[in-house]
């Protein structure tokens, strides 16, 4: 009863305040939102069709595409400016910074779209909410993927509570972009990098809703606050955005706590809450190695839709107050990043952190839940858990102590051979500055060869993921005219490293991008390595030694006729020294 009464407050709070604004505009500017009962979304053509006259009511804004999708839609953006700052030119020259809020990376999470039509109609159409443009530029990207949000159905989304029809998660590729920041194997993720890159966005949100446990909070956040990002971006985040955020949006009758993950999902919110460093393959783990603060919303999926789309809609007025009141410390903190990433990691050359875990110490924290109990199920023949509608508070376990566990010097220059020009061309997007050495040059260089090396059994994100091991080894090679040098004393190194580096869980090897590498490509005939097999064992005593004690040693080895030869094959100078040899080299 106390959670239907709490939900009634907040349904009434919002829809007055939703009747008071009608008030102030044309009936033509409601949304599908307002009109259908806050039931509804718009499909991706009556959305661009809102979003155009928003362009054309508005000396303030613009839409422009960015890209086109599979399908052939148009990726649009809003860019809103109230000294016009519509070019990348005058938008650096406006001294201010440049938010960007991306809605629809994940269409069947579409609160965010919805969500920014009432901003913006707020701040172009009754310019009630114009001062968010002050001292602020904008980007609104409505749709990110815009095949995925046409892939409608009231089916796509089973945990979620509406909208009634909603879009699908992934692209028409089958792709989540959401795990495409890095490899960028879509066209749509390509389109976004190309964007960014170019504008460098100062602040980023990216719109999504939960799926997991069931708790009183109206909206989660994510942000990343530990060795992953710049220290001076992450105390920003702990010491002013987040106290600041969740302080306008509770008042607005919103509860908020930070992006939930628990130890033991089966056990629930008693195993306690884990807080972690988010792989740059996700959008906020992406902009901090970008040197960027990305703000990630969540909103409760079992909550009603409207109530989903103006908590949003809170978070997005927080944080468009909080970069107004500190715009030039934030476009400071920003060059500290940039500038610092460059000193720290190839001038003072510290260790750059490249994967994450959060280890097993914890605090206490107070969650806001609901009492649940755990049953038999006769279905699934296991134990489950049941919500009741009882709101609980819960004092328990936080497992937020989250340190690196891999970290690699930076190299002064990576070097691309040119038949890798593809991989370039990805980094390219990423905003890394790339050359070509004209003529032939001798190196030292650093290189790994790799062992251990082990595909996943099936793909993921369209890619046969590989782990390995490596040696590493210095030589001096002849690099041909056409290559292609990565100099690291540049704002992307984080990224540069996290691509190129083996360690990365996100680099080009480990996401299955040079696979080739990894294939034999020459194989002998039994009856000709038995020859060359006799004549090695007679003219190397040490190799006959070594040969005689695999055989006494290793059981399978010695039962195995191929195995026998292949060793000798191995050791032969008819074997290809560039199996398992990553390609890209270190100069350091």
């Amino acid at each position: 009863m106390k959670k239907m009464i709490s939900n009634c407050l907040t349904a009434f709070f919002v829809c007055s305040a939703s009747l008071f604004a009608q008030d102030k505009f044309s009936p033509d500017w409601l949304t599908k939102f307002e009109t259908s009962n806050y039931l509804e979304t718009e499909r991706y053509d009556e959305t661009m069709q809102y979003f155009k006259a928003l362009d054309a009511a508005s000396e303030y804004a613009t839409l422009f595409p960015i890209g086109k999708s599979p399908h052939g839609r148009d990726i649009n953006c809003l860019v809103v400016s109230k000294d016009k700052s519509f070019s990348l030119e005058l938008s650096k020259q406006s001294g201010k910074p440049l938010v960007l809020i991306m809605c629809g990376i994940h269409s069947g999470e579409i609160e965010g779209k919805d969500a920014s039509m009432l901003l913006l109609r707020d701040i172009l159409v009754t310019k009630e909410s114009e001062k968010y443009l002050d001292n602020v530029n904008l980007f609104v990207i409505p749709i990110f993927s815009v095949d995925g949000h046409e892939r409608f159905s009231e089916y796509n989304r089973i945990n979620q509570n509406g909208p009634i029809d909603m879009g699908w998660r992934t692209t028409a590729q089958n792709l989540n972009l959401n795990r495409d920041w890095m490899k960028a194997d879509a066209p749509e993720m390509q389109a976004m990098l190309k964007l960014v890159s170019a504008w460098q966005p100062d602040f980023i949100v990216d719109t999504h809703t939960t799926d997991g446990a069931d708790y009183q909070y109206q909206v989660t956040y994510g942000l990343e606050i530990y060795g992953n990002i710049y220290h001076g971006l992450a105390e920003w985040n702990k010491k002013k955005l987040i106290p600041e955020m969740i302080s306008y949006v509770e008042s607005k009758g919103f509860p908020m706590f930070q992006y939930v993950g628990f130890k033991d999902w089966a056990q629930g919110v008693e195993s306690g809450i884990v807080d972690w460093a988010s792989s740059p393959r996700f959008s906020t783990g992406y902009f901090a190695q970008q040197n960027r603060i990305c703000l990630l919303i969540e909103t409760h999926m079992l909550k009603p839709y409207k109530d989903r789309v103006y908590s949003t809609k809170a978070v997005l007025e927080a944080v468009l107050q909080i970069v107004n009141n500190n715009s030039t410390e934030l476009l400071q903190l920003n060059k500290n990043a940039d500038e610092n990433s460059i000193k720290d990691f190839t001038i003072d050359k510290k260790y750059l952190p490249l994967n994450f875990k959060t280890n097993d110490d914890f605090s206490f924290t107070n969650f806001k839940g609901y009492k649940f109990y755990h049953d038999s199920s006769a279905i699934s023949g296991g134990d489950k858990i049941v919500y009741t509608s009882e709101p609980q508070d819960f004092y328990v376990k936080l497992f937020n102590n989250v340190k690196p566990t891999d970290s690699v010097s930076i190299p002064n220059a990576y070097i691309i051979p040119q038949e890798y020009s593809s991989l370039v061309d990805k980094m390219k997007l990423h905003g890394i500055s790339v050359s070509q050495i004209s003529e032939e040059k001798q190196y030292q260089v650093t290189r790994y060869k790799f062992k251990n090396v082990k595909f996943d059994p099936f793909p993921y994100e369209g890619r046969q993921h590989v782990s390995l091991d490596f040696d590493t080894f210095t030589e001096e090679v002849k690099i041909a005219a056409g290559s292609f040098i990565v100099p690291t004393d540049q704002r992307t190194v984080r990224i540069i490293a996290q691509l190129l580096e083996p360690k990365s869980g996100d680099s080009f090897v480990q996401w299955g991008l040079i696979n080739a590498i990894f294939e034999q490509k020459e194989y002998f005939e039994n009856y000709v390595m038995e020859k060359i097999a006799e004549e090695m064992l007679n003219n190397n005593k040490d190799l006959r030694k070594e040969f005689e004690e695999k055989l006494k040693s290793d059981e399978s080895f010695r039962s195995n006729s191929y195995e026998r030869l292949n060793f000798f094959y191995q050791r032969s100078p008819y074997w290809d020294e560039q199996l398992n040899l990553y390609p890209i080299m270190r100069i350091e």
